[in-house]
């Protein structure tokens, strides 16, 4: 089941990346083509650099959400709201790439507010001439108010174990890559794929899909629990009954 959800934050990342180029994309592409002086192996190295600063940002902030989730999720109740929350989640992100609904954007105007306190921050490393700035970026980045991201945080907190939400979220980082690392290059092909209706709607319903596959536990447990109690309260009633004539 882990391996599953590795490979399937990974693909939503890979997936729902298209939408990161309108906002991530800028800042890859200014790190790529930042000036012809700069070799091929330079740009990589500054491009691997801000990516890996922005994938331990997410790993660290899903550590965070991991530890919170499994905190929470000691009251079961809790958990499964905590799940049915994480499945509409990632229908509205599925609905979102696939350009069919907007609501998630509600979510980015909330980020939107904290991120302002740390944009300064990533102004001063503007233009940047070194990787180890590069990688400063990234470590930036990473927080920049975004609702794939924090749809998939979502879901990492429903893992509730901070070192599978981490995983979650570094997987989620490194499908989010090869549109990064493509734009940096300006590499056409990648990005016209990426931008194809076509495969934006693929995706988005890929991911609604698996928002539905979340909301489902949730749903079967209740279903579950009111069966459990119906059998419960059914046999206390025979008993009952049976004690009533054994008077």
């Amino acid at each position: 089941m882990n391996e599953l959800s590795l490979i399937t934050a990974f693909m939503l990342g890979l997936l729902g990346s298209s939408h990161c180029l309108g906002m991530c994309g800028g800042i890859s592409a200014a790190l790529g083509i930042n000036s012809q002086a700069n070799s091929q192996t330079q740009q990589l190295l500054k491009l691997v650099a801000y990516n890996s600063g922005r994938i331990s940002t997410y790993g660290l902030i899903g550590a965070m959400v991991g530890f919170m989730g499994s905190q929470i999720t000691m009251i079961p109740e809790l958990g499964l709201a905590l799940r049915a929350i994480a499945g509409f989640l990632l229908i509205a992100m599925g609905l979102y790439v696939a350009g069919w609904w907007f609501g998630l954007t509600k979510l980015e105007q909330v980020g939107a507010k904290l991120w302002r306190h740390i944009q300064p921050f990533s102004q001063k490393l503007l233009p940047v001439k070194t990787s180890s700035q590069a990688l400063r970026l990234g470590l930036l980045w990473g927080l920049l108010p975004c609702g794939l991201v924090y749809s998939t945080l979502s879901w990492a907190l429903t893992a509730a174990d901070w070192q599978h939400s981490a995983l979650l979220m570094i997987a989620f980082g490194l499908g989010t890559s090869p549109a990064m690392l493509a734009t940096g290059f300006a590499s056409q092909q990648v990005l016209g794929l990426l931008k194809r209706r076509g495969a934006r709607m693929l995706a988005g319903s890929l991911i609604i899909v698996m928002g539905a596959a979340t909301l489902w536990i949730p749903v079967t447990h209740l279903d579950h629990q009111r069966h459990m109690q119906s059998t419960h309260t059914g046999s206390q009633n025979d008993t009952d009954t049976m004690q009533h004539h054994h008077h």
